[in-house]
């Protein structure tokens, strides 16, 4: 299953990330009268529980500690619960929008819950709490919020590969792309790290290729529960979905 994972990563990384950037969280981060990077640490994060800002570090894991502790600080007002809540809304309503001529959402939905369902919570916390919000009803919108749920658990045990290929986070963002924010430096400045970056050397690059390699295997045993119709018709139907989102 190994080869499932490589395949859904980028259309689940884009799918499932998406919201955070959208017209629905400007609206979001404006109706919660929160800015910077407030607004989405209250809600992606929410999921932890009203804690401290080094639980929320710990899940993040490619942000810089201060980064986290201002936004998440500033953003106290905003009950974690209520913030995820709310964040699970704007995922609704951009998978509502965004998918609403896409027919086949209701089997797409149901293949993405066989995959939620055969995860594993360890090492992931945001994919345990993501999991444990509310679906909604809507086909369109239970798509996005799926997909935002299987991303959290890739991201967990992305965090746990660069660790253990012997990269930090920041040689791991510097060193790598992003499906829907820019790459690299750009990335790395975007996220609140100060310069000078790291040199991407030849090693810093073979470790990122490890690490990419040992999240596909860590990710594999996620999809089991699927057989191969199943895990191909999961490709297509996320490709399909990926072209109606993005174009």
């Amino acid at each position: 299953m190994r080869e499932i994972a490589a395949a859904v990563a980028e259309p689940i990384g884009r799918l499932g990330g998406a919201f955070m950037i959208s017209r629905e969280a400007k609206a979001y981060s404006r109706e919660v009268t929160l800015t910077g990077w407030a607004p989405y640490f209250r809600g992606r994060f929410g999921v932890l529980g009203d804690v401290d800002a080094d639980v929320v570090v710990s899940a993040a894991g490619f942000f810089p500690a201060e980064t986290v502790r201002e936004a998440w600080e500033a953003g106290a007002g905003l009950s974690a619960a209520t913030a995820a809540d709310r964040y699970a809304v704007v995922a609704h309503d951009f998978g509502r929008r965004k998918l609403a001529d896409f027919a086949e959402s209701a089997r797409l939905a149901d293949l993405l819950q066989l995959v939620v369902d055969g995860g594993n919570v360890v090492g992931a916390p945001l994919f345990a709490g993501w999991r444990a919000m509310r679906l909604p009803e809507d086909d369109r919108a239970r798509v996005i919020q799926l997909a935002h749920v299987v991303r959290e658990l890739r991201g967990g045990l992305h965090i746990v590969a660069v660790l253990a290929s012997g990269l930090s986070p920041l040689e791991a963002i510097v060193s790598g792309t992003s499906a829907i924010l820019p790459d690299g430096e750009a990335n790395a400045e975007y996220f609140g790290w100060p310069r000078p970056y790291p040199e991407v050397t030849e090693e810093v690059r073979r470790r990122h290729i490890a690490a990419e390699r040992l999240t596909d295997e860590l990710m594999a045993p996620t999809f089991a529960a699927l057989d191969k119709t199943e895990a191909d018709e999961l490709v297509a139907l996320l490709a399909k979905a990926e072209r109606a989102v993005f174009g």
